[in-house]
């Protein structure tokens, strides 16, 4: 399948909100001057849910495709997600615990780790970090981990029953289940659902948009001039302002998955969309997997050394708040840089093999 126009570079602006959204969380916590007074600075969370909506878009609409050709195989599926989530999050799995159980004494900063070393390790290995975040919240690097968690814990379950229902039911199938799982997560009896944050509703959002544009069912948003423009206009008040916080969690859910699906679809489908082809910005979209990954380490190398360092002695607090900002970015794209270029790409090129 050709790749999608400007979802790259969309993924690198999500990468970027999650890291506004944390670096004046870990400063404020130690103590160092930070910045969070624009809506902007508080819409990580949400910049995940949009990475929820895109991966269920680009996923289920794989299956999709391959469905109607025919050539649908669970095995190559699970061996090309495997190897571009696997090494890079097993990686993480092991520093993290390493850098919290080992480096963080050796430099004698104290940290409570509150947890079972092995039951934290297997909830990790078994993907189901979001389950160990809530719980003990082990330290960024290995709380940021619950995303990758609800992304693979949908696909154990959405490659299966797609594999084996016919191809004329999907679309209805998935529409009902989502609207019954939607139901049934803000249902206050299985509060679990909420606790952990299994959003999987986000990922069906997505793909059934996807679904409806390969049925021709999204043909007057395609044809429209306005429509996708107010879904763009829409989406960037939803980030840059506080319009769209809402009191009710279920409106909340059903206005982000809704949106956030139709903004997705127009900016890789519609007809009156401007394609971003700039090499940069398109680079940094493929890496954005690493900026999230390695975005908690870099944080903590760059508070470390104002910290060690003493810098903001010396400092006027808004240059620090600039410094530790761009310095924090800056080190997160070499890091992911360097980790796509000579890791990462290695086991992406052997997806090649898994695909039809």
């Amino acid at each position: 399948m050709n790749r999608l126009p400007n979802l790259d570079p969309l993924r690198f602006l999500l990468a970027t909100f999650v890291l506004l959204f944390h670096i004046p969380q870990l400063c404020k916590n130690q103590g160092l001057p930070y910045f969070d007074a624009a809506p902007i600075f508080h819409r990580g969370v949400e910049a995940v849910y949009m990475f929820f909506t895109l991966s269920g878009f680009l996923i289920i609409r794989l299956i999709y495709v391959e469905k109607m050709k025919d050539i649908f195989s669970i095995r190559n599926f699970y061996v090309r997600r495997m190897l571009r989530i696997f090494p890079l999050y097993y990686l993480i799995v092991i520093f993290g615990f390493v850098f919290y159980h080992l480096i963080l004494p050796w430099l004698n900063i104290p940290f409570n780790n509150n947890y079972n070393l092995s039951e934290g390790i297997l909830l990790c290995v078994f993907f189901l970090p979001n389950v160990f975040s809530y719980i003990y919240a082990p330290g960024g690097i290995l709380e940021i981990l619950w995303s990758i968690g609800i992304e693979e814990q949908f696909y154990l379950f959405i490659a299966p029953l797609l594999f084996y229902m016919h191809k004329s039911r999907i679309l209805l199938a998935l529409a009902l289940l989502l609207g019954a799982y939607f139901m049934l997560f803000h249902l206050d009896i299985i509060w679990y659902l909420k606790k952990f944050s299994f959003v999987y509703f986000f990922l069906f959002f997505g793909g059934i948009i996807a679904i409806l544009e390969e049925e021709k069912k999204l043909e007057f948003l395609k044809k429209s001039k306005i429509i996708p423009i107010l879904i763009c206009i829409l989406t960037a008040l939803y980030f840059l302002t506080d319009i769209f916080i809402f009191d009710i969690l279920w409106q909340r859910n059903l206005t982000t998955g809704v949106l956030f699906g139709l903004f997705i679809h127009s900016l890789s489908f519609n007809n009156h969309t401007l394609e971003i082809t700039n090499k940069l910005i398109n680079h940094l979209g493929k890496i954005s997997y690493g900026i999230y990954m390695y975005h908690a380490i870099a944080m903590n190398v760059v508070v470390f050394l104002f910290l060690k360092l003493n810098l903001t002695a010396s400092i006027a607090n808004s240059l620090t708040i600039l410094l530790i900002n761009a310095s924090t970015f800056v080190l997160t794209i070499i890091f992911a840089h360097i980790s796509y270029t000579y890791f990462e790409k290695y086991f992406l090129k052997k997806k090649t093999k898994f695909r039809q």
